[in-house]
C-alpha cells in the first residue's frame, strides 16, 4: 500500500454530494443484508473525528464483509451520494490498514487539551490533598495501567466529553470547580470534596472496554455500572493502606455512589453530606456545559442560533457560535446525527450510561 493511501485527507464533515474519494475511515458498525431480490449487500457506518456516515457496498459484499470489521480502519474508494436527504457513501473498494499505520485521534474525537499537561495537573491536585490517607489513596490509584486507561477513556459514549481524554478532562474540570467552591465555603471538608471529585468517575475505566474502537461497554459496566465499580476500586485500594479510617472511607465512597444525585439516575443513595450535594451539582454543571459547548461549535462563529429540541435537557437552546474558527478546521467533536441528540420524536435515546430511561442524565 502506498504512503499516500495511508494518509487521511478529507473528513466526514467536509463531504459533499458527487465527490469521488479514496480515503480512510474507521468502521463503527456493519450489517450483511439482502436486497428485495435476494442479493447480498453490506451496510456500514463509518466514522472519523468529525462524525459518522452511512455507507453501502453493493458488489462483492461477502468478500468485503471479512474486511470491514467494527473497530478496523479501512481505506475506501467511494462516491458521495444523497439518500433521503442524507449523504451516504457508495463504496466500490475497501482495504484494511494495520493498527499502527495512522493516528487513532484522526478517527475518534479527542480532547483539545494535551494529555501530558492534564496528567501533570492531576498529579498537582493530588499533591494539594493534606489528609495523609486520602493523599496516599489517590496517589496509589492514579498510576500505572489505571492512569493510562483513565487518560485515554471518554467520559461517556455520546453525551458529554465523549472523546479520547474526555474522562480526564471532565474529572479535572470538576475537581477545579471543587477547589474554587471550597475556597468560597471554608466550612467544607476541602480534601474530601476534591478527593471525591477526582475519584467520582474512576469506575468508567471498568465500565468501558478499550480492547477495540469504537469503545463499548463491558459486561460489568452494563450489569453493575461505574458508580459501584468505582467504589469497589477505591475500597479495595484503601484496604492496602494501613489504618485507613473507616469513617473517612465511608464518606468518600458516599460521594462516589451518590454523585448522580437521584435514584432514577442510577444513584444507589441520595447525597447526604454537604460535600456530596456539591459534587453532584458540580458534576452535572460540567457535563451540561460541555454538552452545550459541543452544540455551539456547530453555530456560525459570533452568531446566535436556536438549536433543535434537545431531549436530554428537554428544551430548545439559544446558542452562540465560537468567536472564530479557521475555515479549514472541522468541528473537533463532530456534527449531530439525526435522531440522536436533536429529534424530539425520535426513539434513539442516548445510551451513554447503558441503561434505559436515563436519557436526560448527562453525567
Amino acid at each position: 500500500m502506498s504512503k499516500d493511501s495511508t494518509r487521511k485527507t478529507i473528513f466526514i464533515s467536509e463531504l459533499a454530494e458527487g465527490r469521488q474519494l479514496h480515503d480512510l475511515f474507521l468502521v463503527s458498525r456493519k450489517n450483511l443484508a439482502e436486497t428485495k431480490n435476494g442479493k447480498p449487500y453490506l451496510a456500514l457506518t463509518l466514522m472519523d473525528r468529525t462524525g459518522e456516515i452511512e455507507a453501502r457496498i453493493w458488489e462483492n459484499a461477502a468478500h468485503f464483509d471479512k474486511i470491514a470489521e467494527p473497530g478496523r480502519i479501512v481505506a475506501a474508494e467511494a462516491q458521495v451520494k444523497a439518500f433521503r436527504d442524507q449523504l451516504q457513501l457508495s463504496i466500490t473498494s475497501l482495504a484494511p490498514l494495520a493498527d499502527d499505520e495512522c493516528e487513532l485521534s484522526l478517527f475518534i474525537p479527542a480532547s483539545k487539551r494535551s494529555v501530558k499537561e492534564m496528567k501533570q495537573e492531576l498529579a498537582g491536585l493530588i499533591e494539594t490533598i493534606s489528609d495523609p490517607h486520602l493523599h496516599q489513596l489517590l496517589a496509589s490509584l492514579f498510576q500505572g495501567e489505571v492512569l493510562q486507561q483513565f487518560s485515554k477513556a471518554p467520559a461517556a459514549k455520546q453525551m458529554h466529553h465523549a472523546y479520547l481524554g474526555g474522562l480526564l478532562e471532565h474529572t479535572l474540570s470538576v475537581a477545579g470547580l471543587a477547589v474554587r467552591i471550597a475556597e468560597h465555603y471554608p466550612a467544607l471538608d476541602r480534601d474530601l470534596l476534591v478527593a471525591g471529585a477526582l475519584a467520582h468517575d474512576l469506575g468508567k475505566i471498568r465500565e468501558f472496554s478499550f480492547a477495540a474502537v469504537p469503545f463499548d461497554y463491558t459486561t460489568p459496566g452494563r450489569l453493575v455500572g461505574h458508580l459501584v465499580l468505582g467504589s469497589e476500586m477505591v475500597r479495595q485500594q484503601a484496604g492496602e493502606i494501613p489504618d485507613f479510617p473507616a469513617d473517612r472511607l465511608d464518606q468518600l465512597i458516599h460521594l462516589i455512589l451518590s454523585h448522580h444525585g437521584r435514584h432514577e439516575f442510577g444513584a444507589p443513595c441520595l447525597p447526604m453530606t454537604a460535600e456530596a450535594i456539591l459534587l453532584h451539582h458540580l458534576d452535572d454543571i460540567d457535563a451540561k456545559i460541555n454538552f452545550i459547548d459541543r452544540l455551539s461549535e456547530q453555530v456560525e462563529p459570533g452568531n446566535y442560533q436556536w438549536s433543535d429540541y434537545q431531549r436530554p435537557l428537554e428544551r430548545f437552546l439559544l446558542l452562540r457560535g465560537p468567536e472564530s474558527a479557521p475555515a479549514d478546521q472541522a468541528p473537533p467533536h463532530g456534527p449531530r446525527r439525526n435522531g440522536t441528540e436533536t429529534d424530539p420524536e425520535g426513539d434513539a435515546a442516548d445510551d451513554s450510561e447503558g441503561q434505559a430511561g436515563r436519557q436526560r442524565k448527562l453525567f
